[in-house]
């Protein structure tokens, strides 16, 4: 924004596609064959021309992620939003435009959401949806709660939500089918073992053989006992520099308040822990802290102050 002036400068670069963004994508290929693999499976049981319409539909579909009706009803009721209210837009929209203004994005390009969480929390949602909780709303200072926004709008800009949300969806009918699977071995396991053991334990192997057999004629799907590794290790990377992005836009001190304020909420949370848990300190393992989209906060904090610092070194 001119500071004289008042206007706003567009950057001639709104959005794009970052690292991360594309390892998001690159690494849900896995999800990808094996929920085509399903569509195909399905298909096998219609006539041509409609098998390879299914198909031809199906994949065509993920252009939906790009519409805003859709991305609309996906945040509504995957990612549990509504949109602001007018009272709620009052605060919102001037930090928003203030956010926007710095980074030289037009604020109409977005909707504003709320999560109604009793948490501070902020999601970028689609690819035209910035979602705030309304606990962060009420609670959180003016500057903030920019640097929330000025948070998400780096996802958004580094395509990490719509990278996230193509990735979920194409991989949608593999979970599916996974669960159903799933439910269907339970019930066969529950019923078998009514009557006997060993039917039980027949029903039991028959699934195991059902799961390595697949995986073995279609070798993709080994790939998927570690794409969730892979996964958070990029969403790791992606929030990491969408914390970076933020602090470019002068909210790097406010963004360290944001995560000082997460470390007394999470040492509060271990406290009530450990004496759920007898004393004993309650810590999350190595699966959990490697299957966690986001880093922990004394590495955000830390990666932001090494920002600051080097920033303040080239300014001398």
């Amino acid at each position: 924004m001119d500071p004289h002036t008042g206007r706003i400068h567009l950057a001639a670069r709104q959005r794009g596609a970052d690292a991360t963004a594309i390892g998001q994508l690159v690494f849900q290929l896995p999800h990808f064959l094996c929920s085509l693999l399903v569509i195909g499976i399905i298909s096998m049981f219609l006539a041509a021309p409609f098998n390879y319409l299914l198909i031809g539909a199906w994949i065509a579909s993920g252009a939906l992620v790009f519409h805003r009706p859709t991305e609309k009803l996906l945040a509504r009721y995957l990612f549990r939003m509504r949109p602001a209210l007018h009272s709620e837009l009052t605060r919102l929209e001037p930090i928003w435009h203030q956010v926007t203004a710095k980074a030289g994005v037009s604020p109409e390009t977005y909707d504003l959401w709320i999560e109604d969480h009793k948490a501070v929390n902020a999601t970028a949602a689609a690819g035209h949806i910035v979602g705030v909780t309304r606990y962060a709303l009420e609670t959180l200072p003016d500057a903030q709660l920019a640097a929330v926004l000025a948070h998400e709008l780096g996802h958004h800009r580094g395509g990490h939500a719509w990278a996230t949300l193509l990735g979920y969806w194409y991989s949608m009918p593999a979970r599916i089918a996974w669960a159903a699977f799933r439910i269907a071995a339970v019930i066969a396991f529950q019923i078998a073992s009514v009557f006997s053991l060993l039917g039980a334990l027949v029903v039991g192997l028959v699934s195991v053989v059902v799961v390595v057999a697949v995986a073995l004629s279609f070798p993709p799907l080994l790939l998927v006992l570690v794409t969730p590794y892979l996964l958070a290790a990029v969403g790791r990377r992606s929030e990491l520099r969408a914390d970076v992005q933020a602090a470019e836009l002068g909210f790097a001190d406010a963004m360290i308040e944001v995560f000082h304020g997460f470390l007394r909420d999470e040492e509060q949370a271990l406290a009530i822990a450990a004496r759920e848990n007898g004393g004993r300190a309650v810590r999350p393992g190595l699966g959990q802290r490697l299957l966690s989209s986001h880093p922990d906060t004394h590495t955000r904090i830390r990666r932001l102050e090494d920002w600051r610092a080097a920033a303040a070194a080239a300014a001398r």
